[in-house]
């Protein structure tokens, strides 16, 4: 690690990053509270419009296929009518008395300061998780351009990053790992893996993805058919399938060393302060990408440490 490398464009290079990666956790905040309820209005809008499908067309297959064109298509026309809710649009509003964020309120970090931590219109607090996000989305970043640099590795392990931190944060909170975000780091991993600079070879790459995946399938299915019950979700063998390709798959029994222990601390603590009961399930996406950020910032660090 050379912390001259966050000195190599000067000071403005470094001022300009730090402010980059502020707004990137701002916008973070933005994705790990939108994204999980835009997909349960994808999947209800799906639902519905299935329903609707299946409740007008009772008859057979045949009277399905022949009234489809004619009165399935106004019915499904319908679905989509909603206001629109994506990543850009409504604009952030305060959720108790829905106050619109001006661009002054939504500085990072700043904002919340100056604000006393409390929206300006009704004074109710605001959750110190937003700036918290965006400070760790700036440590992070600066620790990875610490060890490589602004090269073209250095600023694709930010983005591995930045998605890795969305991913943990969403499902942290509802136990979801959308395919959004963990088949493109799965690809982005690859193409990394494309040029010299990346941190294994192509051939690492695709071993670790596909080792990555079948791990953790293997256990999910040897779980449940010896308890018959679902030891996790399938968002956990894409995430670690995206880890291989970024760490190779000579790193995965470390990296799932350091997940498993950073797990097992994380519900032994939760017991103690009796938050948590014998039985119950946890997120093990966070701890996963956890171990992958830690592999892929300070490889022989954990990779060392498995191999002595």
């Amino acid at each position: 690690m050379s912390w001259d490398y966050l000195f190599a464009y000067g000071w403005q290079g470094l001022v300009l990053f730090v402010w980059v990666s502020l707004a990137i956790g701002s916008f973070l905040n933005v994705v790990i509270y939108r994204l999980p309820v835009m997909l349960q209005n994808q999947w209800r809008e799906q639902s519905e419009e299935f329903l609707r499908l299946d409740a007008h067309f009772e008859g057979s297959i045949d009277a399905l296929r022949a009234d489809l064109s004619a009165e399935a298509q106004p019915e499904v026309a319908e679905v989509g009518t909603t206001p629109a809710f994506n990543l850009m649009v409504p604009r952030s509003r305060c959720p108790h008395c829905q106050h619109q964020i001006t661009a002054l309120e939504n500085i990072p970090v700043l904002s919340w300061v100056f604000l006393g931590g409390k929206c300006s219109a009704c004074r109710t607090s605001i959750s110190a998780r937003y700036p918290g996000i965006e400070l760790l989305t700036l440590a992070m970043s600066l620790l990875v351009i610490a060890n490589y640099g602004f090269s073209f590795f250095g600023l694709a392990a930010c983005v591995f990053t930045w998605m890795l931190l969305a991913a943990a944060f969403i499902d942290f909170d509802t136990t979801l790992l959308p395919d959004e975000i963990t088949y493109p780091l799965l690809w982005l991993g690859l193409l990394t893996a494309l040029g010299d600079g990346g941190l294994v070879s192509l051939g690492d790459a695709v071993i670790g993805a596909v080792a990555g995946y079948l791990f953790l399938w293997s256990v999910y299915w040897g779980f449940k058919l010896l308890t018959g019950k679902e030891g996790m979700g399938y968002g956990d063998f894409k995430l670690l399938a995206a880890l291989g390709a970024w760490t190779g798959w000579l790193a995965l029994p470390g990296l799932l060393l350091v997940a498993a222990a950073s797990g097992l601390i994380y519900t032994l603590i939760r017991m103690a302060l009796k938050r948590q009961g014998r039985g119950q399930a946890i997120a093990f996406g966070p701890f996963l990408a956890i171990a992958g950020w830690v592999t892929l910032v300070f490889p022989d660090t954990v990779l060392g440490f498995y191999l002595i």
